[in-house]
């Protein structure tokens, strides 16, 4: 019995998942967890199972449900958001609304001078002076 289960769990690896999710990684520009946060907001959509965003090498890590919603549409999802990814650049008003910290395409400079050159928030810490969006 034991081996059959065995046999079960190679032949079909559980990932926690539903069955017919499937998993995509692509790049998502950005600077900040507010950066992630917005990243990781517009694709909880429907057929998406997960969406995580990393800033150490600007992946987005996103599990979905192919037959509601596409690699194309995650992607525009994110760059209507204000962040670059792989096919489709920003629309440059939407980029110039993005807080100051979240300037990826400047450099990520935004928050050195109130961080300490960390670049990054502590929980909450959005409110900086050179937000564009007020």
């Amino acid at each position: 019995m034991r081996s059959w289960i065995l046999l079960l769990m190679l032949a079909y690896p559980f990932t926690g998942f539903s069955q017919g999710s499937v998993e995509l990684e692509f790049e998502a520009k950005g600077c900040c967890s507010m950066c992630g946060d917005r990243i990781e907001a517009v694709l909880d959509v429907r057929g998406v199972r997960m969406a995580q965003w990393r800033r150490n090498d600007n992946t987005v890590r996103v599990v979905y449900k192919p037959k509601k919603i596409g690699p194309e549409q995650l992607e525009r999802l994110v760059a209507d958001a204000g962040h670059d990814t792989e096919r489709f650049r920003a629309e440059d008003e939407v980029y110039a609304a993005l807080p100051g910290c979240c300037s990826y395409r400047d450099g990520c400079t935004g928050c050195s001078e109130v961080h300490g050159g960390q670049g990054d928030h502590e929980e909450g810490d959005h409110g900086h002076d050179d937000d564009k969006r007020k």
